[in-house]
């Protein structure tokens, strides 16, 4: 348990440890990197949970990339760069969760076997623009699900992992605000045809 002192420089800044026990902690498991005595989740199920986040992103940025190379149409254009931008932002979360299961001492699971399996959202090629874009809508709201249920999860026992989980979050939900707009155009201009 940690014991709160004061410093003896200032009495008004209290330290959840004193230097001393901070400095024996640190040299205690020394090759855990990171991952220190202080850290309350559950290590495993965190690497494990984030290794699905980084199979849905995986499978988003195909998604996205074949839907980009796809998209045909006189409003083709500004939504194909639309399905770029998306591949480009879900293939930086992929490496921002890969990075942290480095971190918490993982390995990422890049491995194409079981990649769908393990991903929360599906690979829908979709046939036109209009399903193109429900069905990336579709994957962007079950992400967004997925990481509010891991954020929940994790709470107060890994604020690092949380907090990339939550900046994460906000680009799907700009991304599924970005896509329902998209949709709404689609279909008012399909109603005009």
């Amino acid at each position: 348990m940690m014991s709160t002192v004061f410093n003896e420089e200032s009495s008004k800044r209290p330290l959840l440890s004193d230097i001393k026990t901070l400095r024996h902690r640190a040299r205690t498991h020394i090759e855990n990197g990171a991952v220190t005595s202080g850290y309350a989740a559950d290590r495993e199920n965190v690497i494990e949970t984030l290794n699905e986040a980084l199979a849905t992103e995986l499978v988003c940025v195909l998604r996205y990339k074949r839907h980009y190379f796809m998209a045909s149409g006189i409003h083709a254009a500004p939504v194909a760069a639309e399905f770029l931008e998306h591949a480009n932002d879900e293939m930086a979360h992929a490496d921002l969760l890969a990075k942290r299961i480095i971190e918490l001492g993982g390995e990422p699971n890049f491995s194409p076997d079981g990649l769908a399996a393990r991903s929360h959202a599906e690979y829908v090629e979709g046939d036109s623009l209009k399903s193109m874009i429900t069905e990336n809508l579709v994957a962007e709201r079950i992400a967004i699900e997925s990481y509010r249920e891991a954020i929940a999860y994790l709470g107060d026992q890994d604020p690092s992992t949380r907090r990339m989980l939550e900046e994460i979050l906000a680009s799907e939900e700009e991304h599924a605000d970005d896509l329902s707009s998209l949709l709404k155009g689609v279909q008012q201009d399909y109603g005009k045809l």
